[in-house]
């Protein structure tokens, strides 16, 4: 019996020895060393933020012309709930219109904004730069209606930085209850 276990002692021994030993010559990376492939997602560059927040303090002020001056002519423009425009002459007729007759003004707050670089896209995301943005609307209507909503925004910039997809995740039900209300 003192055989057994001295040998089985012995083997384990052994084994956590060569354990450590391929352990010591693996490499590891260390905070602020590249490795040689990137990782799914990682932050982009700080100036989508300030390119965001230009394009949405002119979509509140009215100014669809400047807002859409960084869409590309082959945008894609998605609501959450399955509609979409195509084109940036389309978008532009939209919104322009949107703003004509139907909103009087909107006021935004609260934003928070993150860009992101895809390398390798998880599902029917495009690869490349996303900013991602979250903000608060209060909205007053043509019918002197008044709203307030939060709405996400995810905009895909190509190669040439402009944005050619924007998808707005916004519950439009109660937006429509608003519009459809008499003066």
């Amino acid at each position: 019996m003192r055989k057994i276990l001295l040998g089985t002692i012995w083997v384990l021994m052994l084994a956590a020895c060569k354990d450590q030993a391929a352990e010591k010559t693996a490499p590891t990376a260390i905070a602020g060393e590249s490795t040689s492939t990137p990782p799914p997602v990682e932050f982009a560059d700080q100036k989508y933020i300030d390119m965001g927040k230009k394009a949405l303090e002119q979509f509140a002020a009215g100014n669809i012309d400047g807002w859409a001056s960084m869409f590309a002519e082959n945008i894609k423009f998605r609501w959450s709930a399955g509609d979409s425009l195509t084109g940036k002459a389309e978008v532009v007729k939209y919104w322009k219109d949107r703003r004509a007759n139907v909103i009087e003004s909107i006021e935004v707050s609260n934003d928070i904004w993150l860009p992101v670089k895809i390398n390798e896209p998880q599902s029917i995301e495009s690869k490349g730069t996303w900013l991602l943005n979250w903000h608060r609307v209060k909205a007053t209507y043509k019918n002197k209606e008044s709203l307030t909503f939060w709405v996400h925004i995810d905009m895909h910039y190509n190669n040439e930085g402009q944005v050619d997809e924007v998808i707005q995740y916004v519950d439009r039900a109660p937006i429509q209850a608003a519009v459809a209300k008499k003066k």
